[in-house]
């Protein structure tokens, strides 16, 4: 069984892909249905194909897409504790806007992230955008690959940037450094969730 990323501990996913082989003489629905049945609660497939035998999730993937989730209101939500962080300063969105406007296209990530295989930290972002739903945040980003815990890493640093403890442009400097040292903390994993793969 090969997936298409790995993911943190308490990182969520809706579209996560998998690749195995397993004799079935039944329909792919009934495929599904059967090991959904014998899957944890917390695991569920939604969708089964077939592919050619050297179809890779990982390797054959063209973009993927993360979403992270935050909960900016003074009281904290039991609800939203599993899949939000909790931030209970106002953050100012604009200002983290103009922040991700800087991370598209092809850059150097190495601020935010280290390659999980090699040294190659240059990553191509296609979208980097902010959305408001009341006190509910949400950064959705769309690349062609990201590096070990950049989503996170990205996150922290633009509430920096929201929190007007950074300016866009301090943010910018510390993203052209290239250097892992400088970034902002890293959010935790329970906002992040893998929206899904493209092929």
């Amino acid at each position: 069984m090969i997936g298409a990323g790995r993911t943190d501990a308490g990182v969520h996913a809706w579209g996560q892909v998998i690749a195995f082989d397993v004799a079935w003489r039944h329909d792919r629905d009934a495929l599904r249905r059967a090991l959904n049945a014998n899957l944890p609660p917390d695991v569920a497939l939604r969708n089964i194909e077939s592919v050619p035998r050297d179809f890779h999730p990982r390797f054959d993937a063209k973009r993927r897409t993360y979403q992270y989730a935050i909960n900016n209101q003074i009281d904290s939500s039991p609800l939203l504790r599993r899949r939000t962080w909790h931030r209970h300063r106002p953050l100012d969105l604009p200002s983290m806007q103009e922040a991700s406007n800087l991370l598209v296209g092809e850059h150097d990530f190495a601020t935010f992230g280290r390659p999980p295989v090699g040294e190659n930290s240059k990553r191509h972002v296609f979208r980097a955008d902010w959305q408001q739903d009341d006190a509910l945040l949400s950064f959705t980003v769309e690349a062609n690959a990201f590096l070990q815990r950049m989503v996170r890493s990205l996150v922290g640093s633009l509430c920096l940037v929201g929190e007007g403890r950074w300016s866009v442009s301090t943010f910018a400097e510390v993203f052209a450094a290239a250097n892992r040292a400088l970034a902002g903390p890293t959010a935790p994993p329970q906002g992040l969730c893998l929206l899904g793969v493209t092929y």
